[in-house]
């Protein structure tokens, strides 16, 4: 337990499992508050009360706008400030886009691409206010060097390297810091239609990574001095050749 982040409230998307439940575990060891938001209640709930007091759920759906319109308010009726917030919400779709779903596309690009710059839009103005805060986003190994088996998740994670690094360049003068955390292959639910044999094959050669390696390379971002910003921070497997 340290007290690195005494003081501040986190709040962060996707919280119920994967990378943003360890990031939420980790930012609570530090002595922040966390608001744990998310759209799967139970999962919310039983993930809050596994990491004590300080763990806030918040049941928000990132897809639906009026939802989203209600998170800040929540936020701060519950902690009065923010001082970062973790897009790190978001869904995968592989494979060959000649056998592709645009619906399912339409459905992933809205969660990773209009959900994460709608809810950083609605949090934004507080932190400017304050001329302080941390804004970091879960992007991808992909949105820097494009994947030839996911095309779609590809473009979405670009987007977001765009968006993080013109926003950053906005809102600095105001104190704020923006930056991404681009991982590559994490043991998460977003590779859950890996063909199990395809799992125990990359775990066993050692290309993918847990959730808690990203949750550590948050903290780091997150407790750098003022005066340095992450821009980007990439973390691979030892394996991967990208």
């Amino acid at each position: 337990m340290g007290d690195k982040l005494s003081g501040k409230v986190a709040a962060i998307t996707g919280a119920a499992s994967g990378i943003g439940l360890e990031c939420s575990r980790i930012i609570l060891s530090e002595g922040a508050r966390v608001v744990l938001v998310d759209r799967d209640e139970e999962a919310l709930n039983a993930a809050c009360t596994e990491l004590g007091p300080q763990a806030i759920p918040l049941r928000i759906d990132l897809t639906d706008p009026t939802s989203v319109s209600r998170m800040m308010p929540q936020i701060l009726e519950r902690t009065g400030q923010l001082d970062i917030f973790h897009a790190n919400a978001g869904s995968y779709i592989g494979g060959e886009i000649l056998k592709g779903d645009p619906d399912a596309w339409d459905r992933m690009l809205n969660l990773n691409i209009n959900a994460a710059f709608r809810s950083i839009h609605a949090v934004l103005p507080h932190m400017v206010e304050r001329k302080t805060g941390d804004i970091i986003v879960t992007s991808s190994i992909a949105g820097l060097v494009p994947v030839v088996w996911e095309p779609i998740y590809t473009a979405s994670k670009h987007a977001v390297q765009a968006f993080v690094h013109t926003v950053r360049r906005q809102v600095a003068p105001h104190g704020l810091r923006v930056g991404a955390v681009a991982p590559g292959p994490v043991v998460t639910a977003l590779i859950k239609d890996w063909p199990k044999e395809k799992l125990d094959s990359e775990l066993a050669a050692g290309g993918l990574m847990q959730p808690v390696e990203v949750a550590e390379a948050v903290l780091f971002m997150l407790t750098r001095p003022r005066n340095v910003t992450i821009r980007d921070l990439v973390i691979l497997p030892q394996s991967n050749d990208l």
